[in-house]
């Protein structure tokens, strides 16, 4: 696990820019502490930032060199040892006992043939110095993050913005991915922050074939599920789906450094933890609990698993003291928005975990595969009303006039009574973005003084392409894989984890359990009152019991009482009226009219809002400004 660099120049203005490399590397350091190297030829420069996991010997540094061709790469290739003795059966020569090798050499033995043998997540280039060709590409998921930059002298990628900024490139922001972050707290690829930086989207790779660039997609969910779609009774399927994610969990112990695993007392950590310990010694397990909020505390749960797997536990609490000394790092290190608020928490998390190992494992992606989330039980009803979900949106007057936030249950599920009823008598995919979203499009478009409505628009319709019919749910799944997940999600624990010098490694997304996941009816996985039913059916007898009679809450921190206490001042510093003015970005009336409602008895999602207004306020001033 690193942090990569690279630069591809198409003329001698685009050499000027090698210059940069060093500092764009050096950019990197927390995701690569124990090693940094550099390759430069007439027309490429590749820096790598190394935290070393497999093969801790210098030989296995990077950029790495094989006879015409140089590497640099970040993630794990879990089915390394396999793929290696494959090649040796051709004699293919090994110098190192790195994956970093067995990927070169596979690639000088199948060229772009190879994606389709690959389980893991991974962020590559891979550079042809006889050809003058490169090849650049991005895990099937997105686990992995890749930004790129272009013009007409040069492309330059990396694994963060802040390293393609050490280049001078202009900063200039698009303010229809603003809107976009306004609505959901984090923006959607290909776009960026930046009008001119770009995501490598999941499934794809760039080909520079010596004089120009091309986009090519090597794997796509959607089409390789047909030629999977298998016929089994549901208890077969339990059967398959536990068998599919213990050989995952197995794959993914690889590690000539110590290696533990996340435990926050949900059923999907659990389950990882769980599989884990049947394959390891005694396997280490943390969790985070928050001492003054047990609304947001799991961790007697996390306790309850630990003692049944017979793991060695290890519990942080928090106090919001902690989240509070901790916010700054969290701030500077995003190289532009994100305001989902849980980052905070894994942050924290994965600065104390690495105290103690250098990999965690987690149970990412269950959700988004199996029907984890609340909306979609919400988008299950509105597509199958019964009485319940007909009276909850007649009664939407009524949900308005009563208290609403995530500070309580009762304010919570009158919350969610509200957002179920805003959302019934919509289209599937506008539903799915309104049910996506912490504000809706209006509130979103008053906050800012220019957008374009007709970008906007398109970008909603590609965000919402995979939703296809009234009652697919799992549309809706397929959707959250290409969407939430790669952006919100996995994009949190890379850059949380990373700051931090940890790997995290993602059982559920497997390849093989996504294709699988997908290959079975949506009835195994959602009825009206269960969620992820099939993962639950298929670990019951291997969980503890008091698992499945307790409700699910996501990795949630106190975010209101937060903004209200601790951070009223930086509310109300980056609210008045003479910042705004000189910003010139945002609506005064429009944001005080959210900070009132933060402060007010009925605060909904104003919190939410108001933190993801806070994020950006910190990027634009440490970034723009």
């Amino acid at each position: 696990m690193c942090g990569i660099v690279g630069l591809i120049v198409k003329n001698d203005a685009g050499k000027n820019w090698m210059k940069f490399l060093p500092a764009a590397t050096h950019a990197l350091t927390l995701r690569g502490p124990d090693a940094e190297q550099h390759f430069t030829s007439d027309e490429t420069a590749f820096g790598h930032c190394r935290l070393s996991i497999i093969d801790l010997s210098a030989e296995a540094n990077q950029p790495m060199t094989v006879n015409e061709h140089v590497i640099i790469y970040n993630g794990e290739l879990f089915n390394y040892r396999e793929l290696r003795k494959e090649l040796e059966k051709d004699s293919v020569p090994f110098r190192t006992h790195s994956d970093t090798e067995v990927l070169l050499q596979l690639f000088k033995k199948n060229g772009s043939a190879m994606f389709e043998s690959l389980n893991g997540f991974f962020a590559f280039a891979i550079y042809d110095t006889v050809k003058k060709t490169c090849l650049i590409a991005r895990d099937r998921f997105g686990v992995k993050p890749l930004y790129y930059y272009e013009d007409g002298n040069c492309l330059a990628f990396a694994s963060e913005i802040k390293a393609l900024l050490q280049f001078p490139i202009t900063k200039e922001m698009d303010h229809e991915s603003l809107l976009e972050y306004l609505q959901l707290n984090y923006i959607p690829g290909p776009a960026t922050i930046f009008s001119k930086i770009k995501k490598l989207q999941p499934g794809h790779y760039m080909m520079w074939d010596g004089s120009r660039w091309q986009v090519k997609r090597y794997y796509s969910l959607p089409e390789v599920i047909p030629q999977k779609i298998r016929t089994m009774r549901y208890d077969e399927a339990c059967t398959q789906l536990f068998g599919l994610l213990d050989d995952a969990v197995r794959l993914r112990l690889i590690s000539d450094v110590p290696l533990g695993s996340f435990l926050s007392g949900g059923i999907d950590s659990s389950i990882i933890s769980g599989l884990a310990s049947r394959h390891t010694g005694q396997l280490k397990t943390f969790s985070i609990g928050y001492a003054e909020h047990g609304f947001f505390d799991e961790t007697d749960y996390a306790r309850t698993v630990a003692r049944h797997f017979a793991t060695d536990h290890t519990v942080f609490s928090l106090s919001r003291t902690d989240l509070h000394e901790s916010l700054d790092a969290v701030l500077d290190y995003l190289d532009e928005p994100f305001g989902d608020s849980s980052a905070l928490p894994v942050y924290i998390l994965s600065k104390l975990t690495r105290q103690h190992v250098k990999v965690a494992l987690s149970g990412d992606g269950a959700d988004e595969l199996f029907g984890g989330y609340q909306k979609h039980i919400a988008h299950y009803r509105a597509a199958h009303p019964r009485l319940a979900e007909r009276s909850t949106a007649l009664l939407d007057p009524i949900w308005r006039r009563f208290p609403k936030s995530r500070n309580s249950l009762f304010s919570n599920r009158i919350r969610q009574f509200n957002r179920f009823a805003a959302g019934y008598r919509m289209d599937p995919a506008s539903r799915y973005w309104r049910w996506c979203s912490i504000a809706d499009l209006d509130q979103s478009a008053e906050m800012l003084k220019q957008f374009d409505e007709q970008v906007a628009s398109e970008r909603r319709q590609a965000h919402t392409q995979w939703i296809q019919s009234v009652s697919g749910l799992n549309d809706i799944m397929m959707n959250d894989v290409h969407f939430v997940l790669p952006d919100d999600m996995l994009r949190k624990v890379d850059s949380m984890s990373m700051a931090n010098g940890l790997e995290v490694r993602t059982p559920f997304l497997d390849y093989r359990i996504a294709e699988f996941a997908f290959s079975i009816p949506a009835s195994f996985k959602l009825e009206r009152m269960h969620r992820k039913k099939i993962v639950h059916d298929a670990f019951r007898k291997f969980l503890p019991a008091e698992l499945y009679h307790r409700p699910k809450r996501g990795f949630e921190i106190p975010l209101h009482s937060f903004l209200t206490t601790e951070l009223k001042l930086k509310v109300d510093e980056i609210t008045s009226a003479g910042f705004l003015a000189e910003q010139g970005i945002f609506s005064a009336p429009a944001v005080q009219q959210l900070k009132q409602q933060l402060f007010s008895p009925d605060p909904e999602d104003s919190a939410a809002r108001m933190w993801g207004l806070l994020v950006f306020q910190h990027w634009w001033k440490k970034v723009m400004q």
